[in-house]
């Protein structure tokens, strides 16, 4: 592949709704522009940008893949995105270095909830885009229906710049509104295309939808606008340059079709693509810090500003290594070089640097200003850092990724797997920002969590794929306490006598109890020496290890205060261990008298969701024993505030997903303690009881 200039580059991702043919379009665009010599399909698991085991076998798009080409003297970077919900951070992470987008939606199934989510983040990164309409051979296929969906959701600057001929199984080609002329494909390729003249049928149609893209290029361009005004035509180019300016301003969103499977339509939106939207040049310039200050300083994309990229994507190849996807803000990447890590302070050593093609790497010296490219084997960089030269340092702002919404406990299938287990999770770490590891020192499990079932069920089978091991997932348990609600007063005396020196420890200890969250306090209230100073710490030491195993259900206790008032010893037969089993005991015998109390968990909820599922979710929240804080009204959307116990949120993302037609979203963090309802506790305490019998068998 040719080094192209900055302005010959498109950095386009493909956006949209799971199912509505993204990668497919990728493929016939590839194939398209000659980059592959035949057409890949997904249900035979051999595209280009779908290479991933799992995602062969699920048939879906599960992490952003690259896909080059070269088109009529202009490089198009494809970024081919997930639809499915659990990977939209990939989105994320592609909208973040895009200079565009294409939104695909399907023919058949029109706009969608993925398509209303990827819209508003092509919106936060101010991104132009264009429409492509796809699946038109498929049966029900609804051009005009697909069109009106999109107007009535994003606004009347959707225009069509084409519509079909033909429907259904004849879809054939397209009748091109700036042209007036017919495309028509005359091989089942799709590589031929020939233009005609319109259908006389068609011809009523194509007049009237002529006439508002002429008027959308009048309003884009002022100075075409006096033109049209005088009733003057206006020429072929003309409505190009004009159709150009609205697009990039965000005032015009073209809309396309075709069929990506049958690779119909791929010309005229190759032809757009590099024609109508932006190069890395004409964005605005990206902004930054410098490192350890909040000034701002600024990178416009040229070849001799100081060299800056942000890394939006890493995989951890158990072969190559770490892998870094690069997008190139300002100066020129070189192989066998240094650079520069701002965020985390180091120097790197680049060797080979790569275009990806999918998994394919195409080596290159370099990677210029606005380009995307890949590195190998950096010691320390991951997604998120800004890579620049050392004497201009600048830290780019990073990718603002979701917080996981579901957990599950993770154990390896076979003992001795652990040390497994615990390298592919670190891997998986690296490449995954939304993918959390947490070792619960309470319940003593292994918490993964992630984005959804299915991001986690891919962990799953990444783990036995790349590194050989099988585990089971179930859901966490919940990090349960206990405390007491008054006070009591109890002795604990140890004595014991087997021959040569015995044992002797003796207590008196007063436990009440404390605020919620205050912890635990040991007061010393000894007079006169009757516990000498040297076993006092062993009685707190001996209270402590009593607290790590409560007496209603064996979970730690907290919120107590511990008062050593009396007790008493032996010259000879006292010792640091006899206090500490004396006071234990005396623990164990003043908390059953105090009134136990189970805790559990309270978190903090923010839902966000559009306003008429309200009452669906306000119920629901009441079924799980939440309490609604608070409601903020927003655009179309109501974000409520709920607290409500960990061990009810478990598999809420499932749920909430399905209530709200995949709309909803939550976001949630640890709030406090509070008791456990007494029906809620009786049940715990008795699944707690049954679980240990189990264990002593």
């Amino acid at each position: 592949m040719k080094n192209y200039k900055t302005e010959q580059i498109r950095n386009v991702a493909l956006i949209s709704h799971g199912g509505a043919g993204k990668t497919s379009l990728a493929e016939a665009l590839l194939f398209t522009t000659g980059a592959v010599n035949r057409l890949g399909k997904v249900e035979a698991g051999n595209t280009v940008t779908d290479f991933e085991p799992d995602e062969i076998k699920r048939q879906v798009t599960i992490g952003t893949a690259l896909a080059p080409l070269e088109w009529d003297g202009v490089k198009i970077n494809i970024l081919d995105t997930p639809g499915f919900f659990d990977f939209f951070a990939d989105v994320q992470s592609a909208l973040r270095v895009a200079d565009s987008a294409v939104v695909v939606v399907c023919g058949v199934s029109g706009v969608e909830v993925g398509t209303e989510k990827v819209w508003r983040y092509a919106d936060e990164y101010q991104l132009p885009r264009l429409v492509f309409i796809n699946k038109l051979n498929r049966e029900n296929a609804n051009f005009e229906g697909a069109l009106d969906q999109l107007r009535s959701h994003f606004g009347v600057k959707v225009f069509p710049l084409q519509f079909p001929i033909g429907k259904e199984e004849s879809f054939k080609g397209v009748v091109d509104l700036v042209k007036m002329k017919a495309l028509l494909y005359e091989d089942e390729s799709g590589l031929k295309m020939r233009e005609d003249e319109i259908p006389a049928d068609l011809r009523e149609k194509a007049e009237e939808l002529r006439e508002k893209v002429v008027e959308a290029a009048a309003e884009a361009d002022d100075s075409l606008m006096e033109k049209y005004l005088e009733e003057e035509a206006l020429e072929e180019e003309e409505i190009r340059k004009a159709l150009r300016i609205g697009t990039l301003e965000g005032k015009i969103i073209p809309v396309l079709c075709g069929s990506a499977t049958k690779n119909l339509g791929m010309q005229p939106l190759l032809d757009l693509i590099s024609g109508a939207l932006p190069s890395p040049a004409d964005r605005p310039a990206v902004s930054g810090r410098l490192p350890g200050k909040e000034e701002e300083t600024m990178r416009k994309a040229a070849a001799d500003e100081p060299f800056s990229a942000l890394v939006f994507k890493t995989v951890a190849d158990p072969y190559v290594g770490r892998v870094n996807y690069v997008r190139v803000y300002s100066g020129t990447l070189k192989a066998d070089s240094q650079i520069y890590n701002a965020g985390k302070e180091k120097a790197e050593r680049l060797g080979n640097i790569f275009y990806m093609r999918g998994k394919t790497q195409i080596q290159t010296p370099e990677v210029v200003c606005g380009d995307i490219g890949a590195l190998v084997k950096l010691a320390a960089t991951t997604t998120g850092d800004t890579l620049c030269d050392k004497a201009s340092p600048i830290i780019l702002p990073s990718m603002d990724f979701p917080e996981p919404v579901i957990s599950f406990a993770i154990e390896p299938k076979s003992k001795g797997d652990e040390d497994k287990v615990g390298v592919g999770l670190a891997r998986f770490l690296e490449e995954d920002p939304t993918f959390r590891v947490e070792r619960n020192t309470e319940t003593k499990q292994i918490i993964i969590s992630g984005m959804g079932d299915t991001h986690l069920d891919v962990i799953v089978d990444r783990l036995a794929q790349r590194y050989g091991v099988e585990v089971n997932l179930s859901t966490p348990k919940v990090p349960y306490k206990e405390t007491i609600r008054g006070s009591f007063k109890k002795e604990g005396k140890y004595k014991k006598q087997s021959g040569g020196r015995g044992q002797y420890g003796h207590v008196y200890l007063e436990l009440n109890s404390m605020p919620r969250g205050e912890g635990f306090v040991f007061d010393d209230k000894i007079v006169g020496g009757v516990v000498p100073r040297q076993y006092i710490p062993a009685v707190e030491k001996g209270v402590v290890e009593a607290m790590e195993e409560g007496i209603l259900a064996g979970y730690p206790v907290v919120d107590i205060r511990v008062a050593l008032y009396d007790g008493s010893y032996h010259t000879v037969d006292s010792s640091e261990m006899a206090f500490k089993i004396a006071a234990a005991m005396a623990f164990r015998g003043a908390m059953e008298k105090a009134e136990p109390v189970l805790l559990e968990p309270i978190m903090d909820v923010e839902i966000t969701i559009p306003e008429n599922f309200m009452g669906d979710i306000m119920g629901d929240m009441n079924s799980r024993r939440g309490r609604i804080q608070g409601m903020i009204p927003g655009e179309g959307q109501q974000i409520i505030k709920v607290q409500a116990p960990l061990a009810e949120m478990f598999t809420y993302s499932i749920e909430l997903r399905s209530m709200t037609q995949g709309r909803g979203v939550f976001k949630m963090k640890f709030s406090h303690y509070e008791e456990v309802p007494f029906q809620e506790s009786d049940k715990i305490i008795a699944a707690a009881k049954a679980a240990k019998e189990e264990k002593d068998k």
